[in-house]
């Protein structure tokens, strides 16, 4: 796989959902999987199909349930596209993204599934979450009361159950992009944890602010 400091954006499942925004992308699965193929296809496209298909093989393989899954997939999406009232499951959703990747990574069969040594440690786990509880009310708030989405109140709840079970990477970067999709404030300090923890983890700079994050100098978090 390629170093994750090579990506100047952010990369596979929370890469993609960056994008899902009403009018740019249509707001069905049939043109969801086309912005998809046509991304690949105009950029660097076997290195972000790996990362896809790893991320969403490591969710889909996981013990989370689906009701877990379809609320990471709403949160970072803003609601979107919800699969399930579409009548399709989340796991079949996720799973039909990842076939249409696998073109792209040049191979017959999914990768291997795996994480780095440091996605599973402890204490970089463990700082992940204290971000997500310093943050719990904030991000609660927004996507309650967003205007852009349907309420979505348990999104908290589902990041705690997932980040232990996917790890620090795909669970910081799901933390990350639904902070981002509702635009919960943080302040300097805060942002400052989220640099540190994406150096731990091998990010480029811009994988954690891509410009979309709220930070507000006179916040004191």
């Amino acid at each position: 796989m390629r170093p994750r400091a090579d990506f100047e954006i952010d990369f596979g499942l929370s890469g993609l959902t960056k994008f899902l925004r009403v009018g740019a992308v249509p707001r069905n699965a049939e043109g969801i999987l086309a912005f998809i193929t046509e991304s690949l296809l105009a950029n660097d496209g076997e290195d972000f199909a790996v990362e896809m298909v790893n991320d969403i093989h490591r969710l889909t393989q996981s013990t989370l349930s689906d009701d877990v899954l379809s609320i990471l997939w709403l949160a970072a999406t803003r609601a979107h596209f919800d699969p399930e009232a579409d009548g399709i499951a989340i796991r079949a959703w996720l799973e039909r993204i990842a076939e249409a990747c696998l073109p792209f990574t040049g191979q017959d069969l999914p990768p291997e599934l795996g994480m780095q040594d440091e996605d599973l440690r402890p204490d970089l786990q463990a700082a992940v979450l204290a971000e997500l509880t310093g943050v719990s009310a904030a991000l609660t708030e927004k996507a309650i009361t967003s205007s852009y989405a349907p309420p979505l109140p348990t999104v908290v709840p589902a990041l705690e159950a997932a980040i232990p079970v996917i790890g620090a990477d795909l669970g910081f970067r799901l933390f990350l992009r639904a902070m981002k999709a509702y635009f919960v404030p943080i302040g300097p300090a805060r942002m400052a944890r989220f640099d540190e923890i994406g150096e731990r983890l091998g990010y480029h700079l811009f994988v954690v602010d891509d410009g979309c994050l709220n930070v507000w100098s006179d916040l004191n978090d």
